[in-house]
């Protein structure tokens, strides 16, 4: 197989992408925490593709674990509202020389942040929400909970069809109360995770709850500096949690959260008046707001033993309207091994299994040979950004 290179360069520098031959018209698309994305298109089964190029997958232990991780979970599930891995492949042909990995997907034209500007109408809001429902049991089923879901890891085509992008959070990446201020966005974790606690399926129903009251509300509902406001802006909205709540705390945290002003909370009317929402469905699904709002009303409870489940929720009157048996319980995947989460290994012992996944990947799915000595080609675009179709006009 001969591969190509493209350079690419941004205001943070230069990013080289060498790609087989078959993957053409590469357009930057975005740069995220764990590496650059292109547009593409493969001459092959000629669709448009997005490519992800792992950044820097072996700089320690922590992103050569992420990488082994997400590589395999790709290869395990299979459902139509989680994003599918088309192809993996690295130009570097030894351990040696390994060091790039690269990662096949389909295209999508929107990001949920770009989709939650929009005006919705129930239609659109109730499909997107029991699409996600859709995803989140399914990785259930593999015995993976998100525990991170957020707009910008839910990617949206023009159709209206979503796509969970990632995987969330490993067993071994917890989150305790007191830990240091934010890293990454953590405006969707559920209480149960800020909090240190344990936590069951439904940990991604709060989640999917503040997704859904930001579609309304139009801004993010909890928008905590760090995990300490955080838990405050939760409950001066929803109130204090009960007694019963507190006691399964440990100590240090219940004992700050035991000493933090009491909220009565607000009523779900107060919080998401009827103003806010879409004007009632005319369509023969006949969604309206009060729906919505009770939804809500059983998705944003702090108290995870009094939430909605996911299989509750997908039997809402206003998720059900969509009620796919095939979808809801497709063929469940394979189980996920969690002692990949939990294992120890240096960033070397990390490169080689990755690499023997990758050549695994190659050899079971055509396979790549030596890249072409002469295939050097360089191309520049033009648009660094890469335009973006919001679509669901």
């Amino acid at each position: 197989m001969i591969f190509n290179r493209h350079v690419f360069r941004d205001t943070l520098g230069e990013t080289v992408f060498v790609v087989p031959e078959r993957y053409s018209n590469l357009v930057p698309k975005g740069v995220g925490a764990q590496g650059m994305v292109c547009a593409a298109y493969d001459t092959i089964t000629q669709q448009n593709v997005a490519i992800k190029k792992l950044s820097r997958p072996f700089q320690n232990v922590t992103h050569a674990k992420r990488a082994y991780r997400e590589f395999k979970l790709m290869k395990l599930v299979n459902h139509k509202n989680i994003i599918g891995l088309l192809n993996a492949f690295t130009p570097q042909r030894s351990l040696e020389e390994f060091q790039d990995v690269y990662l096949v997907m389909e295209l999508m034209d929107a990001n949920l942040c770009q989709v939650i500007q929009m005006d919705l109408d129930h239609e659109r809001m109730s499909y997107l929400l029991y699409q996600m429902l859709c995803g989140i049991k399914h990785l259930h089923s593999a015995g993976i909970i998100h525990r991170d879901l957020k707009p910008s890891n839910i990617v949206v085509k023009s159709d209206c069809t979503l796509k969970i992008l990632d995987f969330g959070l490993a067993r071994t990446a917890g989150t305790t109360f007191m830990m240091t201020p934010y890293v990454v966005t953590r405006y969707y974790r559920a209480p149960e995770v800020i909090l240190g606690m344990g936590y069951t399926e439904n940990v991604d129903i709060w989640s999917v709850g503040c997704i859904m009251g930001e579609m309304i509300r139009g801004g993010v509902l909890f928008p905590g500096t760090d995990h300490i406001d955080q838990w405050n802006k939760i409950i001066e909205q929803l109130g204090t949690p009960s007694q019963q709540f507190m006691s399964r705390l440990q100590p240090t945290v219940r004992n700050y959260v035991e000493n933090r002003p009491r909220y009565p909370g607000y009523t779900f009317e107060r919080l998401f008046p009827d103003v806010l929402f879409p004007s009632d469905s005319s369509e023969h699904n006949r969604l309206k707001a009060s729906q919505a709002r009770d939804l809500l009303s059983r998705m944003l409870v702090i108290d995870p033993e009094r939430r909605i489940s996911v299989d509750d929720a997908l039997l809402h009157p206003y998720i059900n309207v969509w009620y796919d048996e095939g979808e809801v319980n497709a063929p469940a995947a394979g189980p996920y091994d969690h002692s990949v989460d939990e294992r120890e290994h240096t960033v070397e012992q990390w490169k080689e299994l990755i690499y023997q996944e990758v050549m695994e990947y190659e050899s079971s799915h055509g396979g790549a040979t030596a890249p072409s000595p002469n295939a050097t080609n360089s191309t520049e675009p033009t648009n660094s950004s890469g335009a973006e179709n919001n679509g669901m006009r």
